[in-house]
């Protein structure tokens, strides 16, 4: 056997080849032993260092401490909502965080909207069916497959549905339940229904003053909401002293939403009838779902003089023409309105103290006006509306304009506001969205769904 010359300090050993290598492996090993057991003490170290800073952190340091080291104690989980309105069917897809204890934070939302309505098909229910499908596709591809079942699906049908005879509503809402029994998500008896026009308006209320994180600090002062739909509209708010609650408590009703507090909100009615489209026939003198006569028409003061045409509403066609009347277009369709308001509007003065915003058709309105910007939206005072439906009625004497209507319907809301008790000089805020998101009734509609099943809770 060979031997090996190892030098240690001055003194020169003689090794054998067998004893080198094995008197070798046992660095090695040490070596590695050493290196795992010095890795693990340090990540231990840097774990138990990070959770100490994030302890007593910011905030906005936890966050990005967490950003930084994957660590996450929040939820992420998604709700679908479609509105079935009386114009259109839209789906929602909210996509939601939360925190222990606290409410939770939107974070996207889809939307998408197909037109008709769904009660354009009262009389061939099987035709909506290919409508929800395409809006179901939608929600497939927004929320991750992973949480398709555990995702609450839900239709909730406002003032079109509100308007059909009973017994063709349910057969609609039957169907759609169908259609979404069909469909990967959570689906529950309760999924598909008529929304009761106080409920939509208190939806409306929690979504605007969720998305302006009103919600979130019970002693800030919630905004009110005001909504024109094409069948009804509805005006929401928080009173703004108990007392002036105790008086009003058969127009109140209390909602428990989200992080246990109840928020006493007052609605003043939803007036069911009133909403822009819904007006429009009354002024001309039409009836909700009754077809024209051959050869009958309507007509209004509320027109051109000299406008002829046609005018679809909930799939039936109306001949419509102008009338000529003694007074300027302005004072005679202002007349005409007026009517429309007898005994129907409640007018209260708690609202001229309030901030509201408006919604749905008073912002598609003043776009069309060229009052606010379509995207950004703006402020206006009640007197605008008034202000341009003079002028707009004034040109309209003498030339139709590109909308007919435009007249009719700046005159209708500017009356509907003051009815509801806005002075002229009251200024309120248009918007279509709220830090990005559609302000609809939907958003708060399925965190109260959510709510209900215990989807929120922690």
């Amino acid at each position: 056997m060979e031997a090996a010359v190892v030098y240690y300090g001055e003194h020169q050993i003689e090794v054998k080849e067998k004893q080198l290598t094995e008197a070798m492996k046992i660095p090695k090993l040490f070596y590695a032993f050493a290196f795992f057991t010095c890795a693990a003490i340090y990540v231990v170290y840097i774990k138990w260092n990070l959770n100490f800073k994030t302890k007593d952190a910011p905030d906005d340091l936890k966050n990005q401490l967490d950003s930084e080291t994957g660590r996450t104690d929040q939820t992420i989980f998604y709700g679908i909502m479609f509105d079935a309105g009386s114009t259109g069917t839209r789906v929602h897809v909210f996509q939601f965080s939360k925190k222990p204890k606290e409410i939770p934070r939107l974070i996207h939302a889809t939307f998408k909207a197909i037109k008709p309505g769904l009660s354009a098909y009262a009389d061939d229910v099987d035709k909506c069916a290919e409508g929800i499908n395409e809006l179901l596709t939608v929600a497939k591809d927004d929320v991750p497959m992973e949480l398709w079942k555990s995702t609450a699906l839900v239709l909730k049908a406002t003032a079109g549905l509100r308007l059909l005879p009973g017994e063709k509503a349910q057969k609609l809402l039957d169907k759609v339940k169908d259609v979404f029994q069909e469909s990967p998500f959570l689906v529950r008896d309760d999924c598909v229904s008529i929304m009761d026009g106080t409920d939509e308006g208190i939806s409306a209320w929690i979504t605007v003053n969720f998305l302006t994180d009103s919600l979130n600090a019970p002693e800030q002062k919630c905004v009110g909401m005001l909504d024109l739909g094409g069948g009804s509209t509805q005006i929401t708010f928080r009173p703004s002293t108990k007392v002036e609650m105790r008086h009003e408590v058969k127009s109140a009703k209390s909602v428990s939403h989200l992080n246990g507090l109840y928020y006493s909100v007052k609605m003043l009615i939803n007036y069911l009838g009133l909403g822009l489209m819904s007006a429009r026939l009354e002024i001309l003198g039409g009836v909700e779902r009754e077809a024209l006569r051959e050869g009958e028409e309507l007509t209004s003061p509320c027109l051109s003089p000299d406008f002829q045409g046609e005018w679809e509403h909930a799939k039936i066609m109306y001949k419509i023409k102008g009338q000529k009347a003694g007074k300027s277009l302005f004072e005679s369709c202002s007349d005409e309105i007026a009517k429309l308001f007898t005994q129907k509007i409640h007018k209260t003065d708690e609202v001229k103290d309030l901030d509201f915003y408006a919604f749905s058709y008073y912002y598609d309105l003043a776009v069309d006006a060229g009052l606010i910007d379509d995207e950004k939206g703006g402020t206006l005072a009640v007197s605008d509306f008034e202000t341009t439906a003079k002028n707009v009625c004034k040109t309209m004497e003498v030339q139709q304009g590109e909308h007919p209507f435009l007249c009719m319907d700046l005159t209708y809301v500017s009356l509907l506001l003051e009815e509801l008790g806005f002075p002229k000089n009251y200024i309120f805020k248009l918007a279509r969205k709220i830090n990005n998101t559609e302000t609809s009734w939907a958003l708060g509609a399925i965190l109260h769904y959510m709510d209900s099943l215990h989807m929120l809770q922690y």
